[in-house]
């Protein structure tokens, strides 16, 4: 799509693309930042031997592993500098870190700047990940 032109209002279409595209580059500079990336392939390397793939959005990641009934994800969320994981909805958690709302533990850039509590979240997610209805 090409911009509009000089003393043009700007369209509804470029304005929604510039917005995702803005949304891209955050998730990506909080994805690298935080180590969570490197993290996510370390994880599929040495625990599932490459057989995991990757689905990129807009705003994250989501990480998955298995066939049919056997099929599990982990899905992380960038929303604004803070990085999220989703989980299936459950009780608030108590812990100072991560912040927990019921749905989602999310990490602030102070947070996730501590690698050993990201890795722990990434590893809790990966023995306890949220299983997939099968396509069967």
């Amino acid at each position: 799509m090409t911009p509009p032109s000089e003393g043009q209002p700007e369209t509804p279409e470029h304005i929604g693309e510039e917005q995702r595209r803005a949304v891209r580059e955050n998730a990506k500079r909080v994805i690298r930042d935080s180590g969570i990336g490197e993290m996510l392939q370390t994880l599929n390397r040495q625990a599932l031997q490459g057989r995991g793939w990757f689905e990129e959005y807009d705003s994250g990641v989501l990480f998955k592993w298995g066939t049919g009934y056997t099929r599990r994800h982990i899905w992380i969320d960038i929303h604004g500098d803070e990085l999220r994981f989703r989980l299936r909805n459950h009780l608030k958690c108590s812990a100072a870190i991560p912040l927990c709302d019921g749905e989602y533990h999310t990490f602030t850039p102070a947070m996730w700047r501590i690698r050993g509590a990201v890795l722990r979240e990434l590893n809790r997610n990966y023995e306890r990940p949220v299983a997939e209805t099968s396509e069967d």
